[in-house]
């Protein structure tokens, strides 16, 4: 086995694995950088500027990273890091607090106590039969046979009527939030305005809390503010910033995944009659969908805090590391012929939702919106049609999501 140092910084215009291009089809770059350099240093940019990282690739090492302990997470210590390896002064977004997503142990195993206490699958199956009328209401609106946008229509509607049902925030602060997680998301937003995005997108929240507080409802706002564990509570920071998580996470990953396993079915014409004549196949079918296009590409960073070692490269500490969810996701020594879509497919071991300590908490939403509204959809419409060529379709100039922009679809 061989160890490998830190190489120099490469010149943003040598690296253009994760250029322009990449967002349309990233799957290609991907194969090549598992088999030639499973665990390479490039040039990233997703919610900070362009910084050198390591990123990984295969299943196998992404799996073991994401729940190695050794890489932080660590919202307090991550603009040092940033600091270290941007590739421009002002180069980051700045910090925030802790959030069950950006803080290690114990912080973070308080916080997902706390938040776990209100955030129950409980509270979850008591919505099913509400999320259940909204799927039907939704889909009743779609006209057969006419133009229209699925991922504006219904594939962030949905999610974005349930989370803001669940959370107890007004459907209509989605405008506003969903404009600043945009600029927060984009590889194409300056540093200065992400920052400005997190202020207003924290402003807001904390009139959300300050609401609730005064007037607390049967809502999972209200119960975030007085859940505790062993006497402990969120403070101020710590509930807006779990609150902004659970906001953005509650519905960005779940558009996605309606979107794209949409966009697959209607790629793969006998997937969709095998999955429309086998309604059981329904729960395999969405986590094939998770798995086929992760509505995450890379997962959020990390930084190592001591030498890592991944096959037969060492990542030395303090350098940023970022693990791919749509290459594992497609690795051929895990998942025979992983770039066909197979309704069907037995022991998927996808790692959209994550793995170890920071494993996607609302996993268990995401998956039962997703069986409610595909189930719809396929009952209800036998035909499902683009509405423009394929190559016409657009996805999101992000490295971290993984979702298409617009999805013009005809349902009959």
């Amino acid at each position: 086995m061989t160890t490998e140092s830190t190489p120099p910084a490469p010149a943003p215009e040598a690296d253009t694995v994760f250029g322009p291009t990449f967002m349309q089809n990233p799957y290609p770059s991907y194969d090549v950088l598992r088999t030639e350099a499973p665990v390479g240093r490039h040039v990233v940019k997703t919610l900070a500027s362009e910084v050198n990282a390591w990123v990984v690739t295969r299943h196998e090492d992404v799996r073991a990273l994401l729940a190695d302990q050794s890489l932080s997470k660590d919202a307090l210590g991550l603009p040092r890091i940033i600091e270290r390896h941007a590739l421009h002064p002002d180069g980051s977004a700045g910090s925030n607090p802790r959030s069950m997503l950006f803080s290690d142990p114990p912080d973070h195993t308080r916080l997902r106590r706390i938040v776990s206490k209100a955030f129950t699958m409980r509270r979850v199956e008591q919505m099913r039969p509400w999320i259940e009328e909204l799927a039907d209401d939704l889909v009743e609106d779609i006209v057969p046979g006419a133009e229209f946008d699925l991922v504006e229509q219904i594939a962030l509607a949905f999610p974005i009527y349930v989370i803001g049902a669940l959370l107890g925030v007004p459907v209509s602060d989605f405008a506003d939030l969903r404009r600043w997680n945009g600029v927060l998301t984009s590889v194409r937003s300056t540093a200065a305005e992400k920052r400005e995005a997190v202020g207003l997108a924290y402003g807001h929240l904390a009139a959300v809390v300050e609401a609730k507080r005064k007037e607390p409802a049967d809502d999972l706002v209200s119960a975030l503010i007085e859940a505790e564990d062993d006497g402990n509570r969120l403070d101020g920071g710590e509930l807006i910033s779990s609150l902004f998580l659970l906001m953005n996470a509650g519905y960005e990953t779940t558009a996605n995944m309606i979107s794209s396993g949409v966009l697959a079915l209607i790629q793969h014409p006998d997937q969709l009659g095998r999955l429309r004549a086998d309604p059981t196949l329904l729960a395999g079918a969405v986590e094939e969908f998770l798995r086929y296009e992760s509505p995450l590409n890379l997962a959020t960073i990390r930084w190592t805090t001591k030498p890592v070692q991944v096959g037969e490269v060492t990542i030395p500490a303090d350098e940023i590391v970022f693990v791919s969810l749509c290459a594992a996701n497609r690795d051929p020594a895990v998942f025979t012929d992983p770039h066909r879509l197979d309704v069907g497919r037995t022991r998927n071991q996808h790692l959209s939702f994550g793995h170890g300590i920071h494993h996607c908490i609302g996993a268990p939403l995401a998956r039962l919106e997703g069986e409610v509204l595909f189930g719809r959809l396929l009952s209800r419409f036998p035909r499902w049609e683009l509405a423009v060529p394929a190559d016409r379709l657009v996805w999101r100039h992000s490295l971290q999501f993984r979702g298409l922009e617009s999805l013009p679809v005809l349902l009959s």
